[in-house]
């Protein structure tokens, strides 16, 4: 009831992440993941709870209301476990670990993951979700084993970390491979053997839309005139747009879809993987200027600007799968689904056409008398079946869409998560970018500086270093290697554009942070900063998941940093980096799409282009219009000091330079004629 005083309340009534503040009033005594919290365990010498989850997760929500909502599996945990709940968004180094050894422990991994540790952390036992009677007898078997037979755990626990430690080695080869061409047509076979070529995307379910995979695919398409692999990147790209996975009332892609046809959609909408598909949508479209492409672009931003984003011009991390249903009761995909009486009111007389259109039929239905909306014939085919022009359909479309959305709009929305995390904000500012040189839309562009101005202003501390998160005013976690990345990746993207040199010299600065905060004996970066407490591993990330690698997307930055400002010691980095993880590519080459895109720079042609003069900026801006991914952009108006721009201003002339390894064509002065220089092959 509204205005009563909550029966518990817990120590995380005092955090600020959404989803530690879902579990405020849990009878379960949770903590924060700090160092009292540790200490208590060592202390009291009891075994660690770490519960890790986040606050769009459905399983987690689930877990939750069936076990530590329960006064009597809080008892349980209470009496023998020292309890810590962390939000893996906010502390993804914990995740990392943690999800590491859930992953060797059992073979798989997911959230909600909860995992039981020796006091000093060690892990002992761990998985997922567990119904609340498992979660019970495996607790109080814990807990006895511990009391009565510690030194099982104390041996396993020793193994374990051994294995763990062994995870994050990772060794230049004894023999270097020259990156070359040869490479390809072997992993891309593989490769091929897992595509979808009804549905698009992968085989199986459920389905994740791994945006950066289709970036290395359409790129080494079109570099290698391979059209087979084109037309597969396009047809998954619009089987994407046509399913469930996307909204088409509001704009904006659901996390996965749990079947294989993009239909039914796990609910919750992330900023990182909006952010990601904006900026593959936006390549796409530079080279097909397909409508259905642009539509997607533009819809999903305005789904970012109504609601992912803050006064602030920071962007907000998530919305849940859940919401208030009709009866007031919280539902997966209560805000996002339809009924058929419910569509027939609203679209009276329109309702055959639109069924047909989204099928409103057995292809669209989900489960109960829901159904999720679907595509699966094109404008064309829907217009001349029902006599009537595509113009007189798409008219249409929009109309249908304005009312749902009204209609819609009056239900209970889903649950925000209103943190900003550096790293996504830095993705989806790199969106905004792509957008605006793809559709040529002034205001991405301000709202991708305005954006980049409240990183700089509210993440970058004092010392130059990058916070990971921000709320409510407060920043206070030191960032990891992926906020630096991404954000390194955005400034550099930001400066291409612009070219205010601003942005390119904060780039290099937060460069030679990276290089000192997170390097070791490897030649890879590690995930936390030497400057953080350390946890019983320090990770690696090497592997390109849904969002790419943090070192991957590093070592790009140090080639592209390496280009614009000569600094030959970003490239041997970057050159080391990719050699060191070339022979792990055969075996998954998805899991390596970022590190494959890199190769390219090495296996066909990359250009620095240098553009100095009055109108630089109307060129650089027809330029940018193209897909060129294998090249570079430096530009001024006046004499600059940025390397690639040394001595190349002519008073009262506005020139391009294209160069490669050092080698520069006579200097040209029409985009056209640049664009011919600039060969894919």
């Amino acid at each position: 009831m509204k205005g009563n005083k909550p029966k518990y309340t817990n120590e995380l009534i005092n955090e600020s992440s959404p989803y530690l503040l879902q579990h405020a009033h849990n009878p379960v005594d949770w903590k924060a993941w700090n160092d009292q919290s540790l200490e208590k365990a060592e202390k009291e010498n009891k075994l660690l709870i770490i519960s890790v989850g986040y606050s769009a997760c459905h399983w987690c929500h689930v877990m939750e209301h069936e076990s530590f909502e329960d006064p009597e599996v809080a008892k349980v945990m209470n009496s023998n476990f020292v309890n810590i709940k962390v939000d893996r968004e906010e502390r993804p180094d914990i995740d990392q670990v943690y999800m590491n050894a859930v992953q060797v422990m059992t073979g798989s991994g997911g959230w909600p993951m909860n995992v039981v540790t020796l006091p000093d952390g060690r892990p002992v036992w761990g998985g997922t979700y567990f119904r609340k009677e498992q979660w019970i007898n495996a607790l109080t078997q814990l807990s006895k084993l511990y009391k009565q037979k510690p030194e099982q755990l104390l041996e396993y626990a020793e193994k374990l970390e051994e294995g763990l430690q062994k995870l994050q080695v990772i060794e230049l080869p004894e023999e270097e491979q020259a990156f070359s061409r040869d490479f390809y047509p072997e992993i891309l076979g593989k490769w091929k053997s897992d595509f979808d070529l009804q549905n698009g995307g992968y085989k199986g379910s459920p389905k994740f839309m791994m945006p950066n995979n289709y970036e290395f695919l359409f790129r080494y398409a079109l570099q290698q005139k391979d059209e087979e692999l084109e037309q597969f990147v396009y047809h998954t790209l619009t089987k994407m747009a046509w399913g469930g996975i996307y909204d088409p009332v509001g704009g904006g892609f659901s996390r996965y879809s749990v079947d294989e046809r993009w239909h039914v959609p796990h609910f919750e909408k992330m900023l990182y993987d909006n952010a990601q598909l904006v900026s593959l949508y936006s390549k796409a479209y530079k080279h097909t200027k397909n409508i259905l492409f642009k539509e997607v672009i533009e819809k999903t931003l305005e789904f970012i600007e109504e609601e992912l984003t803050s006064s602030e011009h920071a962007f907000y991390s998530a919305l849940d799968a859940d919401s208030l249903n009709e009866m007031g009761k919280s539902e997966e995909g209560a805000y996002y689904t339809w009924t058929k009486p419910e569509l027939e009111n609203l679209l009276q007389e329109d309702f055959k056409l639109f069924s047909a259109y989204f099928n409103i039929n057995r292809i669209g239905k989900w489960e109960k008398d829901s159904y999720v909306l679907i595509r699966t014939k094109n404008s064309e085919e829907i217009a001349s079946e029902f006599n009537i022009s595509e113009e007189q359909l798409e008219e249409k479309v929009q109309l249908w869409m304005k009312k749902l959305k009204k209609h819609r709009d009056s239900r209970s929305k889903p649950g925000l998560d209103d943190k900003s995390l550096t790293s996504w904000n830095a993705l989806m500012l790199t969106g905004y970018l792509e957008a605006y040189t793809a559709l040529g839309k002034e205001e991405y562009l301000n709202t991708g500086l305005k954006n980049a101005n409240f990183l700089k202003a509210n993440l970058i501390a004092e010392n130059g270093r990058l916070k990971h998160s921000y709320k409510n005013g407060k920043s206070n976690i030191n960032a990891y290697l992926e906020d630096y990345a991404f954000t390194i990746e955005a400034f550099i993207k930001l400066y291409e554009i612009t070219f205010d040199e601003s942005w390119l010299s904060l780039a290099d600065k937060l460069c030679e942070i990276c290089i000192e905060d997170f390097s070791g004996d490897s030649v890879m970066f590690y995930f936390t900063s030497n400057k953080d407490r350390k946890l019983i591993t320090r990770t690696l990330e090497i592997m390109d998941n849904v969002i790419p690698a943090s070192n991957s997307t590093m070592a790009k930055n140090l080639f592209k940093l390496s280009e614009l400002l000569e600094k030959p010691d970003y490239k041997t980095r970057s050159e080391k980096m990719l050699k060191s993880i070339q022979p792990q590519i055969k075996s998954h080459p998805g899991s390596y799409s970022n590190w494959l895109d890199l190769m390219m720079n090495y296996t066909h042609p990359f250009y620095e282009v240098a553009i100095t003069g009055s109108k630089t900026k109307n060129l650089n801006k027809s330029l940018q219009e193209k897909y060129l991914p294998n090249i570079v952009i430096a530009g001024s108006t006046t004499e600059s000091k940025v390397a690639l721009l040394k001595n190349r201003y002519k008073e009262g002339k506005t020139l391009i330079y294209v160069c490669s390894h050092g080698k520069c064509d006579l200097p040209q002065t029409s985009v056209e004629k640049t664009i011919e220089l600039i060969k894919h092959f």
